[in-house]
């Protein structure tokens, strides 16, 4: 089999590189999901609060995913559905298999990763106690409730507070169950702030910081849980343990973006991100290799995934165009404040108007001046009256102010604010100047 693009997944990321390759002027796509249908994890997301910057209007993930399956199908882009890809070569050969076609091998002129990431489970974690049933990660409660309609407890703790675990938090309330807790072992939230008042301060749910869950007890089906407070080392604080008689216990305790092919590729990974460095296109260190979506950094709205897979998207047809230009790179760095940067490194060449970076913060930030600088330079200055990891930051910098920089690297830096060191809740915190110690 022969493909100008082949795209590695069919979730929003996909759907929405494909369609951009399509317009871009590349008619022989194909698309190939591991699923049995095509949206990703959208279809199980009944929620709404998606497609607020991308359609300009709030739907629901199915509602939002079906926007790109049937433009898909407008375009006649092809795809293959219940097909696992088993390897990806820098050469751009697609080793994939499903049962209707059997094994194949599939050569392309540029591949699109956009394998979406998986949660972390509790052997991830290693929490200690009883191994009863009742325990599940959240997105696999969210797909039994909201795809398979089946409850999955009655009494509810939840251990992490990103923003799966503050939605099914909710979901779980409205289904009829009491969620006793939500514990987070950061002195942070990992979700949106509009998740935690919609989805906790709504429902009288309790969220404790820099809690985590120490014991499971149970034989059979879990019957209590118990969370203690914890030091600044994350280790349990003996005496302030919270006893809970429950059924369930739910983990959000974090997304890791699902790069297994990219490795056995030998594609560059960013140890902070745990995805592929890529460039200005969206393109890995290897030639017509691309990648977008979660599988290079967890996003937190799906309106990002998709203008951001548009843009591999149009990359890729660029390539096999052999329209990209090749040029010295620019690395973008993180200073004080600043977990990662993506993209890592840019060729100013190939940036039409402005270069588009996202970023995560590594604690909430009030009222700061976040600067990028190359050397001396200050290229941007903006004040943020807040900032916090479970928030990613979008910054747009002018092609005209990069050209000028000569090649010097881009730091990304909070130079000057208030930074809070560590929470018991959101009403109680120390918070200390930026640079500052406890």
């Amino acid at each position: 089999m022969k493909y100008d693009l082949v795209v590695v997944g069919g979730g929003p990321a996909g759907l929405a590189a494909a369609i951009e390759a399509k317009k871009n002027g590349v008619d022989s796509i194909l698309v190939i999901e591991r699923a049995k249908e095509l949206g990703g994890i959208l279809q199980q997301c009944i929620h709404n609060g998606f497609g607020l910057h991308e359609f300009k209007e709030e739907l629901t993930g199915p509602e939002y995913a079906q926007r790109f399956i049937e433009q898909l199908k407008e375009q006649n882009i092809e795809y293959k559905l219940d097909t696992m890809v088993l390897e990806v070569s820098p050469e751009k050969i697609v080793q994939a298999i499903n049962s209707e076609d059997g094994y194949m091998i599939i050569q392309a002129k540029a591949v699109v990763l956009t394998m979406g990431c998986r949660e972390r489970t509790r052997g991830a974690i290693a929490i200690p106690g009883d191994r009863p049933a009742g325990v599940f990660t959240a997105g696999a409660a969210q797909r039994y409730i909201n795809m398979e309609g089946f409850m999955v407890g009655k009494r509810v703790v939840i251990l992490g507070s990103g923003d799966i675990g503050l939605i099914m938090a909710r979901r779980l309330t409205l289904e009829g169950a009491k969620v006793l807790a939500v514990a987070e072992l950061m002195p942070f939230s990992g979700g949106l702030m509009r998740n935690i008042v919609q989805c906790l301060e709504d429902y009288d749910i309790p969220l404790y910081l820099s809690h985590t869950v120490i014991d499971i007890i149970g034989k059979d089906r879990v019957e209590k849980v118990i969370i203690a407070k914890v030091d600044e080392n994350k280790k349990p604080i003996p005496g302030t343990e919270i006893e809970y008689e429950c059924d369930t216990l739910l983990l959000s305790v974090g997304l890791i973006p699902e790069n297994d092919i990219s490795r056995a590729t030998g594609i560059e990974m960013d140890r902070r991100t745990n995805g592929p460095v890529v460039n200005e296109l969206m393109e890995t260190n290897i030639p017509g290799i691309f990648a977008a979506g979660n599988v290079v950094h967890v996003h937190d709205l799906v309106d990002f995934v998709s203008g951001e897979s548009r843009k591999a998207g149009a990359a890729a047809a660029r390539y096999i165009k052999n329209e990209i230009q090749n040029g010295e790179y620019i690395n973008l760095k993180n200073g004080n404040g600043i977990v990662y940067t993506v993209p890592q490194k840019v060729r100013v060449e190939n940036i039409e108007k402005s270069l588009e970076v996202f970023m995560r913060v590594n604690r909430i930030f009030k009222e700061v001046k976040l600067e990028v600088r190359a050397g001396d330079e200050i290229l941007l200055s903006t004040k943020k009256n807040h900032m916090a990891p479970g928030e990613m930051e979008r910054i747009l910098i002018s092609k005209k102010k990069l050209e000028a920089l000569n090649g010097k690297d881009i730091i990304f830096e909070i130079v000057e604010g208030k930074q809070i060191i560590s929470c018991d809740s959101y009403d109680s915190c120390t918070i200390v100047p930026v640079g500052g110690d406890k």
